[in-house]
């Protein structure tokens, strides 16, 4: 069964996720023709190893701890915090506790 995005117009609700993260996996909640938006969720210890979005892209940390690493820049998100990338930066992700974040990329690249 294809996985439902959000319609445009529609609302969702994507508060920190809490005791349910525990059981939550990583969701795509829009994907247009011009802008994804995904929940990434990762258990302590789990990472995405080093990719690149082709537009650009933001990261904002919902709960947790992420260490957010670019070449020659290490950040560690918290909650709250919000990260923006050009486009196609070399990036990866480790959890330093279960923690889920909210991503947006421009998949439009003029």
């Amino acid at each position: 069964m294809a996985q439902q995005h959000l319609q445009a117009g529609s609302k969702v609700n994507l508060s920190p996720l809490g005791p349910g993260m525990a059981g939550a996996r990583t969701t795509a909640i829009v994907k247009g023709r011009q802008l994804e938006v995904v929940r990434v969720v990762l258990q302590a210890g789990q990472h995405m190893k080093e990719h690149k979005a082709p537009g650009e892209m933001t990261v904002h940390c919902m709960e947790g701890c992420l260490e957010f690493r670019t070449p020659g820049v290490h950040h560690v998100l918290e909650p709250g915090d919000f990260i923006h990338l050009e486009a196609a930066t070399p990036h990866s992700l480790l959890a330093v506790r279960d923690s889920s974040a909210l991503v947006t990329m421009s998949i439009h690249v003029a």
